[in-house]
């Protein structure tokens, strides 16, 4: 007999098979002639990142996807890897130098930093990989990229040089979004509003005459920022505003540098019935004044320098960080009387995602993608469903960003990522490139007129004497925005643009036995693409255009958007806001399948999650509740935060994203309620499958003839092929949570509570064990199948224990077990299983013992009291209820003492009614019904006091007025329940009154 531990202990168990699991090479996905493919890319998690809810929602979700494939019979690629994060990764590295060595990347340059980052990634990408191996995903690890290898830099090389030949590539100076703080552009994917405290300034510039004198008009004007004032190159009114119409084509003069700009009427920009109607335009740092620097061919003077101080155009100011030169304007703008009024303002600024600093609006050189031709490609593929959004409204989003059909800013001013292969020479000639380059088709150039140099783009690195002794080339300085490579990974992770070669394997060249890249033609393009709506615009629909730009193809069918996990109060969980949920906290807490079985019923179709946490204190197992100070303390000097146990009086730190518990200290851990239903869920089967092992002594196998089992067989077995089904077109659609309430539905109600319970006699049986534990070993067999992908470490556990016990089984025939249940095949059972008559009447059954059940219930009857049960009823169901009479002893501890049309009500008898059933159940010499009535007429007196309260209180105008809706509402529900309370108190007096 195969030992089963009372409890399931999930930690021994995880280490144990995902080893396993590993080594004999059950994730490996290879081309195979005899299975179709699947493919899912994983969405790339940060290099410098620690897993964190998103990520393990997001994981569960693929691995549960790619396990349900795999035992279907595909070829299941989960493609794992990382992304550099250019600015994050660099920023993270760039942050340590200087708070722990007092150096910028300008003290050690380009080189030196590029290899620390480099060595932060080795040691940071193994932490993200191995927790996402914690979480059981079952990736083809073999295959892992970085979209910084060599296999990833192949393809950004292959496609910057084929959109820059096509033309699609164009480098051009245009407003982009500017951190001040990390020195680049950022994308406007990459920015988000937030409200801050400000000022809104009132000045007015006068006109001028033709020869610069003040007319005596003045023109008044509003702004936030009034630095900015010293790059105005023109002042705006309405056309058709009357109060103006006579200053259009006259100038201002700019006190503060004495410029003369003109005053420009444009629709499209002023508002005549908006502040003054007048406003101050300044092309270079706002986006709304450079369309409208765009449309009335105004200069577009900078005054920024790449680190936000003021630029030597700015004056006496130059050299003044932007915000201590705001200061300085207004104060020189009052001095010379220019200055009206300011008032204080909350104002909406954007900041950069990765920084967390204000975006300054700034005139840049810049490489650009050209969106037209390749939005509308990716948006025809959505329009006419080669790609599907599940759900299908998510579909908006992306045809809307599409639409705008905006050129793509893809260079960032950093050191981090992939350099634009892009070389410069200002020397030579057209005739000294086609000599240099003859030939080569890895290299493409062309004139840049406005700079006066040779543009040359090369797939490979040119040496600067590329050309000879007297011409250098010098390579751009910027490197590629990071969706740039990502936006390739479906294609880029299978080897392309090696379409001879397949991609290496642990790092080791593969050859192949075709001349071809097998590997690319089988596995692309993939299947479905699981993420969260956030990267729809930034990766998504970029991955759908260079699939089709570099492969003729989309790069999946499907996109599966899942909802966001929020904290306790509703906020999208963020390292800023020090509000994310550990997910090895939950981990270590209640068991990877239990996170992961939680984690797959909250991923609704509809709306995000909310997910309350508290801290746990190690030593006590006291919980607190999570406040919002907790997700906002950070170290001061030096002390680290703590929580504060009121039972115990023990101050602990605590898990948090603002900083690392100190070695050695004890650490109030995460932990939240919600996971105590996967972890229910786990020890339930646990329990229920150690049981019916426990009852397989003497098992063998055999033929079973489905048509003569009993009722419970039959139900369970209806029910299962049923559940199977549905399980089944639920992954289907992505409907993970009704998934998994299906699985678990079936599991704990029906299989636990019920059929384990029925099938205890004919255990006990020596005549009718055989069959009893044939049927119960299939049914487990099959359950362990379809719980495989969500909860895959419990059910490999059980599975082998029950593969020590029953190595053969099946219905009809038994046959021998996979090694693995992550390797066995996907349950597709016999529809001729399901059967509506055996399931009617299982269910007949079934709610008569429960109404027996309600009886001891309603009148304190202890379960161990034998009770006796008449049933009126026709004929076939008296015949039905009669051929199962057995079922009440064995699961009410009641004899069917009699069932048929002829059945009377005995005296002093409870009843119940079912569909066609009237049951009566006596109650003499079992209850005192005196007593009884006094008991019942006692608790309904009580209640219709509480609802006399709770009425009152609710007829108070006052109250309901004042009071918050929550409170309102609570009361309102407990008074629906109080009646309802009520309601079954005097049925029941009803029925006792009749008794006496």
């Amino acid at each position: 007999m195969a030992e089963i531990s009372k409890q399931y202990e999930p930690k021994d168990v995880q280490s144990k098979w995902f080893q396993i699991w590993e080594e004999r090479g059950y994730f490996d996905a290879d081309p195979d002639p005899d299975k179709p493919p699947h493919t899912i890319m994983i969405p790339l998690p940060n290099v410098t990142g620690a897993l964190h809810m998103g990520h393990a929602l997001n994981g569960t979700l693929q691995d549960l996807l790619t396990r349900w494939k795999r035992m279907q019979g595909y070829s299941a690629l989960w493609m794992p890897g990382t992304d550099h994060a250019g600015i994050a990764t660099q920023a993270v590295v760039e942050r340590r130098m200087l708070e722990q060595e007092g150096l910028t990347r300008h003290d050690i340059g380009r080189e030196a930093l590029v290899n620390r980052i480099w060595k932060w990634k080795d040691s940071y990408e193994k932490r993200i990989l191995n927790q996402l191996k914690q979480l059981g995903a079952s990736c083809d690890w073999r295959r892992t990229r970085f979209t910084l290898d060599e296999v990833c830099s192949a393809a950004v090389r292959k496609t910057f040089l084929k959109l820059f030949r096509d033309g699609l590539i164009f480098r051009g100076k245009r407003l982009v979004n500017w951190d001040a703080y990390l020195q680049t552009a950022v994308a406007d994917d990459e920015v988000y509003p937030e409200e801050i405290a400000g000022h809104f300034w009132t000045f007015h510039y006068p006109v001028v005459d033709d020869h610069g004198n003040p007319t005596g008009e003045n023109l008044s004007f509003s702004t936030t920022r009034p630095e900015t004032m010293l790059g105005d190159t023109a002042m705006c009114v309405h056309p058709s505003d009357e109060r103006y119409t006579h200053l259009v084509g006259r100038k201002v003069l700019i006190p503060l540098n004495g410029r003369l700009i003109p005053i420009i009427a444009d629709a499209l920009l002023a508002d005549k019935d908006l502040g003054t109607g007048c406003v101050k335009v300044t092309p270079a740092h706002d986006p709304n004044d450079y369309a409208c620097g765009l449309r009335n061919q105004l200069e577009m003077i900078n005054i920024l320098n790449p680190d936000g101080t003021l630029n030597e155009v700015c004056g006496q100011f130059a050299g003044l960080d932007r915000y201590a030169a705001r200061k300085e304007v207004v104060a020189e703008m009052e001095k010379l009387g220019y200055f009206e009024a300011v008032e204080e303002r909350s104002i909406p600024l954007k900041h950069s995602d990765r920084s967390k600093t204000p975006i300054e609006p700034y005139l840049s050189d810049q490489w650009f993608v050209k969106m037209d031709t390749l939005a509308q490609s990716a948006m025809d593929a959505v329009e006419d469903q080669r790609v599907r959004f599940y759900p299908s409204r998510y579909s908006k989003t992306y045809m809307d960003w599409l639409g705008e059909k905006r050129d793509w800013c893809i260079s960032r001013q950093l050191w981090w990522g992939h350099r634009i292969p892009i070389w410069y020479c200002e020397t030579c000639t057209e005739e000294e490139l086609k000599q240099a380059f003859a030939g080569r088709e890895d290299i493409n150039y062309t004139h840049d007129d406005e700079n006066s140099c040779w543009l040359i783009c090369a797939e490979t690195d040119l040496p600067a004497d590329a050309l000879g002794p007297d011409h250098e080339l010098r390579q751009d300085e910027d490197v590629l925005d990071t969706w740039f490579s990502s936006a390739l990974w479906p294609h880029a992770t299978l080897g392309w643009p090696n379409t001879e070669q397949n991609p290496p394997l642990n790092g080791e060249v593969q050859e192949s036995t075709t001349g071809k890249n097998e590997v690319l033609d089988y596995f692309y393009p993939g299947n479905v693409l699981v993420t969260s709506r956030d990267i729809i615009t930034l990766w998504v629909a970029r991955m759908v255009l260079t699939g089709l730009y570099n492969m003729g193809d989309i790069p999946f069918s499907h996109v599966c958007i899942h909802p966001k996990i929020l904290d306790g109060f509703g906020r999208t969980m963020s390292k800023s806001k020090g509000n994310g949920v550990d997910p090895m906290d939950l981990i270590d807490k209640y068991g990877t399948d239990a996170v992961r079985f939680t984690l797959a019923s909250l991923a609704g179709e509809t709306q995000d999650v909310k997910l309350p946490v508290g801290y746990e204190d190690p030593e006590t197992g006291e919980v607190i509740p999570q406040e919002q100070f907790h997700t906002e303390a950070k170290p001061v000097d030096g002390e680290k935060p703590r929580v504060k146990f009121p039972k115990s009086k023990r101050e602990l730190q605590y898990t948090s994203p603002n900083f690392e518990p100190d070695e050695g200290e004890p650490v109030a851990r995460m932990v939240s309620e919600r996971f105590e239903y996967g972890r229910n869920f786990c020890n339930k089967f646990w329990n229920a499958t150690r049981f019916a092992m426990l009852n397989l002594e003497g098992y063998t196998p055999g033929k079973i003839d489905v048509k003569t089992l009993p009722l419970e067989d039959r139900w369970i077995l209806s029910r299962l092929s049923q559940t199977a089904a549905e399980v089944t077109t639920c992954l289907e659609r992505y409907q993970f949570d009704m998934a998994t309430r299906t699985v678990r539905d079936f599991t704990w109600n029906e299989f636990c509570d019920w059929y384990l319970e029925m099938i205890k006699p004919r255990l006990r049986s020596e005549d009718q064990k055989a069959e009893a534990q044939r049927v119960l070993v299939a049914v487990l067999d099959s359950l362990l199948r379809l719980l495989s992908p969500f909860v895959p470490f419990v059910t490999e556990e059980l599975w082998q224990k029950l593969g020590e016990l029953a190595p053969e089984r099946g219905i009809p025939e038994p046959m021998p077990a996979e090694e693995a249940v992550m390797i066995a095949v996907w349950p597709k059972l016999p529809k001729e299983w399901i059967d509506t008559e055996f399931e009617g009447r299982f269910e007949r059954l079934r709610d008569s013992v429960i109404a027996v059940r309600n009886v001891r219930a309603v009148y304190g009857i202890p379960p161990g009291t034998p009770l006796t049960l008449r049933m009126r009823a026709s004929d076939a169901i008296a015949n039905d209820m009669n051929s199962v009479s057995g079922q009440f002893e064995n699961l009410a501890k009641t004899v069917l003492e009699a069932a048929g049309a002829e059945v009377t009500r005995p005296e002093g008898s409870a009843s119940f009614t079912i569909g066609e059933i009237d049951g009566y159940i006596p109650l003499g010499g079992v209850v005192d019904l005196k007593a009884e009535l006094e008991r019942q007429e006692k608790e309904a007196s009580k209640l219709k006091g509480f609802i006399s309260g709770h009425e009152k209180k609710l007829s108070n105008e006052k109250f309901v007025s004042n009071a918050p809706d929550d409170v309102v509402n609570n009361v309102r529900e407990t008074l629906a329940n109080l009646q309802s309370q009520l309601q079954s108190v005097e049925e029941v007096i009803a029925q006792l009154k009749k008794m006496l």
